[in-house]
């Protein structure tokens, strides 16, 4: 029997994270290849450290990378979008600097072998871009349809980020937060523990942050949710000036869980950012978000996770798998049977057209998390649409 009564915690980490930096230009590298070539093939990695950047990864495309050689004028396209990007997000400081970094780009043609299993031909369908197992889920514990540890924890970082670009000079791109709610039958009612670190200009002590930090989280908990008894824990160590890729370093992938459920359903391990569309560890992984997001804003249960599984070059999916936590309105095996036909039979090619993904959509993505966010009009988010509401009511 599942507990109902229990804590949970989630973290998010913001823009200015080195590891969200480094998302951030590798998604950036995915969105300018894409505006050039809508099937472009992207692998692109990114370290990011003391004042340097290095690009590093496999790319294919009309207008990018032809014949064994960059297209005319590629190369310096890619150094102006990814100091645009470290720009955006605000670094102008000694040891992380827009326009002083050091920048290297490594990424070089796509293997042949990768590409002659995932291309389409006349006898095949588009297969995978790699084998894995992807995951999605969905609760209504929020009205995003996110887990509310999650939720919570991103919103403070926004909200922060927020008050940073607004003219707050106080904050510095760098933070972390981290939320801990208790759980009433199975549904949050109170945060025991808040958790938050954010870089901040020299000078200021850990009560001037606090005083910042606190208003930010108060507005942004249900009321209620702070209580006498919430333990706080702000910049702990007492000062952060020295932060992002000046303080750690930064790397691709590395925050998985913050990307999307925050620990509160299972990851098939596969990082997003970076990765075109055809990489099934991202589009599958949207797909099984768009189903499972939908199952629950159908009403067809409190809580579902979707998984789905592929084989490299191979189109049509492996397996898929619902788990409705006991929650459920509807069978499981029912669902198991009808969900892949509402999406094309869930093959990449299917599920990209079928949610638009071959678009420049995916910088915005990096921080904060790919799932909970609010459909753009140009595509953006298009897994987080609730258009198939009405067809899987008439299931159940």
């Amino acid at each position: 029997m599942s507990r109902t009564s229990f804590h949970f915690t989630s973290e998010s980490v913001s823009e200015g994270h080195p590891d969200k930096v480094s998302d951030r230009i590798s998604d950036t590298i995915v969105d300018l290849f894409l505006s050039r070539d809508p099937e472009a093939r992207v692998a692109c990695e990114t370290l990011t450290t003391t004042n340097r950047v290095v690009l590093a990864g496999e790319i294919r495309g009309k207008g990018i990378w032809e014949n064994g050689a960059w297209a005319p004028g590629i190369e310096a396209e890619i150094e102006q979008v990814v100091r645009a990007a470290v720009r955006d997000i605000g670094y102008e400081q000694d040891g992380f600097h827009w326009e002083t970094l050091t920048f290297s780009n490594y990424l070089h043609g796509q293997s042949a072998d990768i590409a002659v299993g995932v291309d389409a031909t006349e006898s095949k369908d588009e297969g995978a871009g790699d084998q894995g197992i992807m995951f999605g889920y969905a609760s209504n514990e929020t009205p995003e349809l996110m887990p509310a540890t999650l939720a919570y924890s991103h919103r403070i970082l926004r909200r922060l980020s927020e008050l940073r670009h607004g003219g707050e000079k106080r904050l510095e791109p760098d933070a972390k937060s981290q939320v801990t709610l208790f759980y009433e039958d199975g549904k949050p009612v109170r945060a025991t523990s808040i958790v938050v670190s954010t870089q901040h200009a020299p000078g200021l002590s850990q009560v001037d942050v606090a005083a910042l930090v606190k208003p930010v989280v108060e507005d942004v908990l249900p009321e209620g949710f702070i209580t006498n008894e919430t333990v706080w824990h702000i910049n702990p160590t007492g000062v952060f000036e020295i932060g992002g890729p000046d303080g750690d370093s930064g790397l691709t992938g590395r925050k998985i869980i913050v990307d999307t459920y925050g620990g509160a359903a299972p990851h098939g391990g596969g990082a997003f950012s970076g990765k075109d569309p055809t990489k099934v560890d991202r589009s599958a992984a949207y797909a099984c978000r768009y189903l499972a997001k939908n199952v629950v804003a159908a009403g067809l249960a409190d809580r579902c996770t979707i998984q789905l599984s592929y084989a490299i070059g191979v189109a049509k999916p492996q397996s898929i798998h619902v788990d409705l936590h006991g929650t459920g309105k509807i069978s499981e095996t029912v669902l198991e049977e009808k969900l892949l036909g509402l999406i094309g039979g869930g093959t990449p090619r299917a599920i990209r057209e079928h949610l638009g993904l071959n678009k420049p959509i995916y910088a915005r993505t990096a921080a904060y998390g790919h799932f909970g966010r609010e459909p753009d009009a140009d595509g953006g988010f298009s897994w987080e649409r609730t258009d198939l509401v009405d067809r899987l009511k008439a299931l159940a």
